[in-house]
Order: structure tokens, then sequence, then C-alpha cells
């Protein structure tokens, strides 16, 4: 085998093990949405009690327990998807910095919630998934890193219609409080981790000429 067989042959097993372990988390997260939803079919019970009802001791442990909890499979289904993928990227592109983001965006979406939202059960991931696509979308354009950037168009195309969901009043039954703080969280933590995690790589050349321009 040459050396450039065998440099590819590592390559893509590096890549291989990096999504394969950017996707741990997404899928535990995820299962345990599922198997929530399972469990209260099953037994023919309701955990939407279990949800942030704001500015009340009772809706406090919805904070952490809230985005498990759904109305229904086809509300849970709508959030696993945009989940799973977002969360994969954030573990896969920035994986120095992917845990802290992600708990944090969990934590700060559900105690703005629990401060403003209005006086209702607020429940479901949705909060998280746009936390999730804020910090992805400017991020990346934050950085000025072309790879994160094609990711930030690419969020773009795929989501970019998730906007509406900020709004009151666009979409019937949903928690805009959720989206609107989530999406808000998620371009604050992009700010405040700028310079932690994948940056834009300095070439040989830049550094050449940043050095001639000092001399000069």
């Amino acid at each position: 085998m040459s050396q450039a067989n065998h440099d590819m042959t590592f390559e893509a097993a590096f890549y291989r093990k990096k999504f394969l372990l950017s996707i741990i988390i997404p899928i535990i997260f995820l299962s345990v949405m599922w198997l929530t939803k399972i469990v209260e079919v099953l037994f023919d019970i309701d955990l939407s009690r279990g949800g942030i009802y704001p500015l009340t001791v009772r809706g406090l442990p919805g904070i952490i327990f809230s985005p498990f909890i759904h109305s229904d499979f086809d509300h849970l289904f709508n959030n696993s998807l945009p989940l799973f993928f977002l969360a994969t990227a954030l573990f896969y592109f920035y994986s120095e910095v992917a845990l802290k983001v992600f708990s944090w965006t969990y934590f700060i979406t559900g105690l703005l919630v629990w401060l403003a939202g209005r006086d209702a059960w607020h429940i479901g991931a949705s909060g998280l998934v746009y936390g999730l696509a804020s910090f992805l979308f400017f991020s990346g354009i934050i950085r000025r890193y072309f790879r994160l950037i094609a990711l930030s168009l690419l969020i773009v195309f795929l989501y970019g219609s998730m906007v509406w969901g900020i709004f009151p009043g666009i979409y019937k039954n949903v928690s805009w409080e959720s989206h609107m703080l989530g999406f808000f969280s998620g371009a604050v933590l992009s700010i405040w981790f700028r310079k932690e995690g994948p940056q834009e790589p300095v070439y040989e050349w830049m550094s050449e000429d940043e050095a001639a321009e000092e001399d000069e």
C-alpha cells in the first residue's frame, strides 16, 4: 500500500470515529425523549405538568425536564430530526466546546422561559433546537472560517423558515417564547465562546506577510 493510500485510509478512519463519537450524546438524549413519551402512553399518564410554568416553584423542575416531554408523537418527531442533526453538527464541528455549549443552551433557555414566558406549561425540546441552530449559524459567521460558514449557510437552507417560530401568533399551540429565547441563548453563546473551539486557520504565507509588516 502506498503512503498516499495509507494516509487516506487513516484519515477516513479518523473522521468515521469522530462522527461516531459525535452522535453518542444526541442519541442518548433522543432515546430519553422517546422513552419518556412511550412510558407516558403505556401507563396512560400526563407528564405535561413536568414542564416549565413561569415564575412558580412548581415550574422550576421543568427547566431540567421539559425538553424530554412532548404533547404527542408528532410533536416529538418534529423535534427529533432537527435536534439530532444540529446536535451532531455541534459535537462534530465544535467538539472542544460542544458539551459546554449544549449544556448552557439547555439551561439558559429553560431559565429564561421560566423568567419570561407567559402563564402556561411550556414543554418540548424546540427551545434547544432553536438554540443550537442559532449558535451554529452565528458562530460560523463570527469565526469567519469557510468550513463553519458553509455550515451556517446549510443551517439557513435547512432551517431558515424556523425564524418565523420566534414571533407570537404565527403558529398555534406552540411556545414561541421557547423558540425566541432559545434563539437568543444560542446567539449569546456564539459570542461568548467565539475564542474557543475551531478557528480560522493561519497559513504560513499569512504569517510571513504579518512578520514582514512588523519589520517595516
